[in-house]
């Protein structure tokens, strides 16, 4: 059957929100948003592509992860496994470095989280050392209320120094920076990120903040009669697609709020800030709910997200592996730690996959969020027991808006030692952002959207 968009004469504007005491709803992308008559061909033509990086602690079980045939061929590794469903959409790079420059010691952790979207080490940290996320946000978010969203699941504490060699606590703690003295705060409570997104009191205080959450508990009880309002203007596929929206926001909020009691109640040997939910499982469900509503609604279209800082001691009962990560990434070579490792990574995977099935359920204008989206999900060393710079474990997903042709295991050649900043390079230019280099960049990747064969490339 004929799907048959009708186009009107008018078009709901793209930056309606509707707005309550003190608050603010974002709307998704509508057909009713869709510019009438000749518009509409340039909309479908030219849809919104975004930028989501996901980051990874501790390096990785490269056995585990990496594919062992390349090309179209490849088959999904034990780390991996959880993005079978998505594996049309799925490129897995492989040769990719980030190599250190004469004379750097030290701070391994802090350089791997670092040059994960700078490709600079912090022992070589200059004016230029700008990370690809900052780089596109200052660009794509002069169309968007949020240039950019940095998020996390572990607080962060920048004083005093984490690494060896003396390196300050923000290498480790952030991957994304505005300028080389400016590392962005990964913001771990829901709550903060909510109210980020969808506005609050005018007021910071505290006190102002909690008497707003008792007179209104829910954004959405505010904005109630513009809904209704909304709605009635809206033809059926509209009204199915707010009313599905509008459940993913209330069930944010309740989870938040369920957070917030259960925070009330605990008394923690540690102070745990209000509405970070104490399962590390809902705590990341949450932060990539949050995130999905961001770029559903348009609010930003660059994330950044770490579901560890590195050196994290998190343990991981939930999947029987009580051992603190950073010490159990040590592994030496033994057999019952990389199999507690590949646990961790192939976890870390299946909290993402489950990001990634939202995406491509969500509608984004002629296709899903998923379609437009290019995510980088990866870590800043491949090996951990030798915090190895080289060989990166780097995988991207998503469409980009037809710029990605998915479905392959990427191979760049050893002798080559292709740096990671060719990446970002690539990645750029694909989010309408063209740079001429970074970092030690040699040139862009011209394969991310050209189906090759299964054999061995050859160079860029």
């Amino acid at each position: 059957m004929t799907m048959v968009r009708i186009i009107g004469k008018k078009a709901i504007p793209r930056r309606t929100v509707l707005r309550g005491l003190g608050a603010s709803l974002a709307l998704p992308l509508l057909d009713g948003m869709v510019p009438a008559l000749s518009a509409l061909s340039t909309t479908a033509a030219n849809p919104t592509v975004r930028f989501a990086a996901v980051y990874v602690p501790n390096g990785m079980v490269m056995q585990n992860w990496t594919p062992a045939t390349e090309g179209a061929a490849f088959e999904l590794t034990p780390i991996l496994q959880p993005l079978a469903p998505f594996r049309d959409r799925l490129l897995v790079l492989s040769g990719l470095n980030c190599t250190p420059p004469p004379g750097v010691r030290g701070g391994t952790h802090s350089r791997a989280a670092t040059r994960f979207l700078t490709d600079v080490h912090p022992g070589a940290w200059n004016p230029q050392a700008i990370s690809m996320d900052q780089i596109a946000a200052r660009e794509l978010g002069r169309h968007t209320p949020l240039a950019s969203l940095e998020l996390g699941l572990e607080g962060a504490n920048f004083a005093g120094s984490c690494d060896s060699g003396g390196f300050s606590c923000a290498f480790s703690y952030t991957i994304s920076w505005s300028s080389a003295s400016t590392p962005l705060p990964m913001e771990h409570n829901p709550r903060a990120v909510f109210e980020r997104l969808f506005g609050d009191t005018e007021t910071t205080d505290p006190v102002a903040r909690q008497a707003r959450m008792r007179e209104q508990r829910s954004i959405l009880d505010s904005v109630s009669e513009d809904v209704a309002r909304l709605q009635r203007s809206l033809g059926p596929s509209d009204r199915l697609k707010l009313g599905a929206y509008l459940d993913a926001v209330r069930d944010v909020e309740r989870r938040i709020e369920i957070a917030e009691a259960q925070g009330a109640r605990e008394v923690p040997l540690l102070a745990r800030p209000m509405g970070v939910p104490a399962s590390f499982a809902e705590h990341a469900s949450l932060m990539y709910d949050l995130q999905l509503l961001a770029h559903q609604t348009d609010r930003t279209r660059v994330t950044s997200f770490m579901s560890g800082h590195e050196l994290s001691g998190r343990t991981y009962p939930e999947i029987d592996v009580p051992d603190a990560h950073h010490p159990l990434s040590h592994h030496r070579g033994v057999t019952e730690a990389l199999a507690k490792l590949t646990k961790i990574n192939t976890y870390h995977v299946t909290l993402f996959a489950s990001f990634v099935e939202k995406l491509r359920s969500t509608p984004d204008g002629d296709g899903s969020l998923l379609d437009h989206m290019i995510l980088m999900y990866g870590a800043g060393m491949s090996d951990s027991n030798s915090h190895s710079p080289y060989n990166l474990p780097i995988l991207l997903l998503g469409g980009g808006a037809g710029q990605l042709a998915g479905g392959r295991h990427l191979v760049y050649p050893d002798r080559d030692r292709t740096p990671l900043a060719n990446l970002h390079v690539t990645l750029l230019d694909k989010l309408g952002v063209p740079v001429e280099r970074m970092g030690d960049s040699t040139g862009p990747l011209t394969n991310l959207s050209i189906a090759q064969g299964a054999g061995r490339l050859s160079g860029l």
